[in-house]
């Protein structure tokens, strides 16, 4: 049986069009708002939501997106309460939905058994950031059995023979990081990662998302024309902090995010 992130990609591609992959980090402002705001980004047009799992030393965040996971904590955030979030959102939604997550989160409680519940929730898949491939066959095919999507992070400078080893451990997609170092918002992208995306598609078949820096219409356009998808991630989550936690302004915030769908929809 195939996830909803395999069967959006299918979709996407019979009707030659890029994805969409909005990050936010659940809890931030509160799990109920969390769920309001999926829904909304759906209805922007979003076609995967990246769900973070926030962390108190979140290494490969910048600064929006640490201080969204310290938000999300101080608010009592728990891995619990997450996956209550995905299954209420579950009744009224079936987009696709992924875990952003460090390690220790999900084998504080036995890896199998917490990845068993993230299967249970309605979760498609998950991309842990500290995990790195040459230790992760045991963990890959506990996904596997499960059901969820690996999604494993290619670098811009992952060599390519480890490029190769990647692409095998992955399902569902390929995510290409666009630049060295942190998440966050940058000016422009960095010519390397288009570079990236080509030498990635060379050496698999599954799509291949571009992610990290991305935060304007022109730079998600730029991106779309080379990827099968895009994410973005701290200019989503820096928009939703910035309106008033009121639906009114998650509504306002989610309207800027469709101006990035939109640009993406015209490659």
């Amino acid at each position: 049986m195939k996830t909803r992130i395999e069967r959006r990609f299918e979709w996407l591609k019979e009707r030659k069009r890029k994805g969409f992959i909005a990050y936010i980090t659940a809890g931030d402002p509160t799990l109920k708002a969390t769920a309001e705001i999926v829904l909304k980004l759906e209805d922007a047009g979003v076609d995967i939501v990246e769900l973070g799992i926030p962390f108190s030393d979140p290494l490969a965040d910048g600064r929006v997106n640490q201080q969204s996971a310290a938000r999300a904590l101080a608010g009592g955030t728990t891995l619990d309460g997450v996956l209550d979030c995905v299954a209420e959102i579950r009744k009224r939604s079936d987009i696709p939905i992924l875990f952003y997550s460090y390690l220790n989160l999900l084998i504080a409680r036995g890896f199998e058994n917490t990845v068993r519940r993230i299967a249970r929730s309605g979760t498609d898949g998950l991309l842990i950031l500290d995990l790195p491939v040459e230790e992760a066959t045991r963990h890959a095919a506990t996904m596997e059995q499960h059901r969820l999507n690996n999604i494993c992070l290619v670098a811009p400078t992952s060599p390519e023979a480890r490029i190769r080893r990647i692409v095998r451990a992955c399902t569902g997609f390929v995510y290409c990081v666009s630049r060295e170092g942190v998440t966050g918002m940058q000016k422009e992208l960095s010519p390397a990662a288009v570079s990236l995306i080509k030498t990635t598609k060379r050496m698999t078949k599954l799509p291949v998302a571009l992610g990290f820096g991305i935060s304007t219409p022109a730079q998600a356009q730029t991106a779309a024309k080379e990827a099968d998808a895009i994410v973005v991630g701290s200019a989503i989550v820096d928009r939703f902090a910035s309106e008033p936690n009121t639906s009114r302004g998650r509504t306002t915030a989610a309207a800027w995010v469709k101006t990035l769908v939109q640009a993406v929809r015209r490659v």
